[in-house]
């Protein structure tokens, strides 16, 4: 099995350790970790123990040839790693492997890691902003929060790690901001952000154009979905940005779309809620591809967080020592990434996981996909 991409990507991360007394190269330690990972390893106990099973096969590959690590020192050098290196190096790998296609839309949102909170100095949950292309499912790259506040200042450091030219990019509305707007174009991509009150002006700029839009009986896209015991109705609009003040449209850089998502949605308890969302984006955007990146946003709740925690026992997870639980989190990613790459056969990602525990063919199945992941 050829790991030159893997290892071309992520053996620039620093060791920091003294190398006089490094036994156990770090670039082993990481490659132990992801493999532990794919296949459904949560603490550093369970990486030791699928170490030590699959120890022959290991240095079969050129690894650990002074046999394996104890939990303890697994831990102690993943939490040493910088993870802004780590970061780094995962978008660059998913750069060398996966491609971006024109239009495809990448949504932009953060997710707490509920247990990493360090109960030694008091230290706050983190928070992780990932980047998710919604068409094939992969994570294109993460940078590390210590709060969900601070997504306004992680988001255009994520930006700067991803080649998104030509890609739609969508994010929620604490995200709406004149500077992540002009990043985004700068990136050569266009922006479809959500607008709540925290744009007072524009928020208000756009409820007023749609209310005058809404009274002339308009067409619209609409659907009406069953499913899960509630029927939702969903209808989208669109409108030239131009229909906007001078002011409030100037101050956005390219803003040439807005748009109003109108959901109906009644349960099967017989309650209901309707809901109006409002959107500006920078490309000019049809009912129906504007109706598609909104429905594709929540594709990274799904498809990520979602599977996160269930699949991967994420929030649950009690990793929290110095760097560790980040890291982590980007080897979290990592090792979902090659699972969805690996589609041999149909199979959930629970059952992927317990395939790769067990059957070391299987494994290197995944390691071969995700290191050879398609272009698209």
């Amino acid at each position: 099995m050829n790991l030159n991409v893997f290892s071309e990507h992520f053996s620039s991360i620093e060791d920091t350790r003294q190398s006089a007394k490094i036994t156990y190269p770090l670039f082993d330690v990481l490659f132990l970790t992801l493999c532990a990972v794919i296949a459904g390893c949560q603490g550093w106990e369970d990486i030791e123990d699928f170490g030590e099973n699959r120890l022959s096969w290991l240095q079969k590959l050129g690894f650990f040839a002074l046999g394996l690590p104890v939990h303890d020192t697994i831990a102690r050098i993943i939490a040493r790693i910088e993870p802004t290196q780590l970061q780094h190096c995962f978008a660059n790998w998913m750069q060398a492997v996966a491609m971006l296609t024109d239009g495809e839309v990448v949504a932009i949102d953060g997710k707490t890691l509920c247990s990493s909170y360090n109960r030694k100095n008091r230290c706050s949950a983190i928070h992780m902003v990932s980047a998710f292309a919604t068409a094939n499912g992969v994570v294109m790259g993460q940078v590390k929060t210590e709060d969900k506040s601070n997504e306004i200042t992680a988001i255009p450091e994520l930006l700067d790690l991803l080649s998104i030219k030509g890609c739609l990019v969508t994010i929620d509305a604490m995200g709406c901001q004149k500077e992540i707007a002009a990043k985004i174009v700068d990136k050569g991509a266009d922006y479809l952000l959500a607008v709540k009150g925290n744009q007072e002006k524009l928020h208000e700029g756009i409820q007023a154009a749609f209310r005058k839009h809404l009274k002339s009986e308009p067409e619209q896209l609409q659907s009406i979905e069953k499913a899960h015991g509630r029927v939702e109705y969903r209808e989208y609009h669109v409108l030239d940005s131009r229909l906007l003040p001078a002011n409030v449209t100037n101050a956005w850089v390219g803003l040439k779309t807005i748009g109003l998502a109108i959901s109906y949605r009644m349960t099967k308890h017989k309650e209901s809620r309707l809901e109006y969302r409002y959107f500006i984006s920078s490309a000019a955007l049809t009912s129906c591809r504007f109706a598609k990146a909104v429905r594709s946003h929540w594709g990274i709740e799904n498809k990520l967080h979602w599977v996160l925690d269930v699949s991967m026992d994420e929030d649950d997870n009690q990793i929290f020592r110095g760097h560790a639980a980040a890291n982590m989190a980007t080897m979290r990613h990592l090792g979902l990434n090659m699972l969805r790459a690996e589609t041999s056969k149909a199979m959930s990602m629970p059952r992927k996981q317990r395939r790769a525990r067990i059957n070391e063919a299987y494994l290197e199945q995944v390691l071969l996909a995700g290191l050879s992941m398609n272009k698209k």
